[in-house]
């Protein structure tokens, strides 16, 4: 589903940053907090920001949350809160609930309330910069699940020479290809052409099955 219209409710660092960077994607965001000061800050770089109290139904309602595509609760240290937001964003029919929590128990209980996706941003990144520590080639590492991630990793060197019709990713390495970056480049190509010959240095988007990419984590 493209995402067009977002409200993300709660504009500490996190929920600021997310707010920030859906506009900076093209999406009309709807930022909401309690306080003031929250929504001065990010008032000029969104659509809209607005102060009010994100558990108050009528509030919401007010606003026309119920025709966005999408709603982002950012309010972590306040359960409570969470779930009366979430409650209120699928009873008014949001289609999708992204929330964050703060440890497990509540990752638990926001997904029984509700939401759509429950993230725990401080133990992803942790994760994410604890395995970009620990791998030679992969500069960044996106887990999907237990088993399956979207990674970028430097070509390994098996593959330097070849293109991706004589490599057969899908085949040989149970992965596939979402783009590629040649050395130096600044852009992803996301349009793999399958008759370009990898070059040392050359970077790869790939989805597969983390035991798999794994494998290919050796030194260039």
């Amino acid at each position: 589903m493209k995402i067009k219209q977002c409200a993300v409710l709660g504009l500490g660092v996190f929920g600021s940053t997310v707010a920030t960077t859906l506009e900076e994607e093209g999406v009309e965001v709807l930022a909401i907090d309690n306080d003031l000061s929250c929504v001065d800050r990010v008032v000029i770089e969104v659509t809209k920001a607005v102060q009010a109290d994100v558990t108050d139904l009528a509030q919401l309602e007010e606003l026309g949350i119920g025709e966005f595509d999408a709603a982002v609760v950012a309010l972590s240290n306040h359960l409570e809160e969470s779930i009366l937001a979430i409650l209120h964003l699928k009873e008014l029919g949001v289609p999708l609930v992204i929330a964050k929590a703060k440890n497990k128990t509540a990752k638990l209980i926001l997904e029984k309330v509700g939401a759509d996706r429950v993230i725990r941003a401080e133990k992803e990144m942790g994760v994410r910069v604890g395995r970009s520590l620990t791998r030679t080639t992969i500069t960044d590492f996106i887990e999907l699940n237990d088993r399956f991630a979207i990674v970028e990793i430097t070509v390994p060197k098996e593959w330097v020479g070849k293109n991706l019709a004589q490599l057969d990713v899908r085949q040989n390495y149970n992965m596939n290809v979402l783009g590629y970056k040649k050395r130096d480049a600044m852009q992803l190509d996301a349009i793999p052409d399958s008759q370009y010959v990898f070059n040392k240095g050359d970077k790869v988007l790939v989805m597969g099955e983390v035991s798999k990419i794994s494998e290919l984590d050796t030194e260039n």
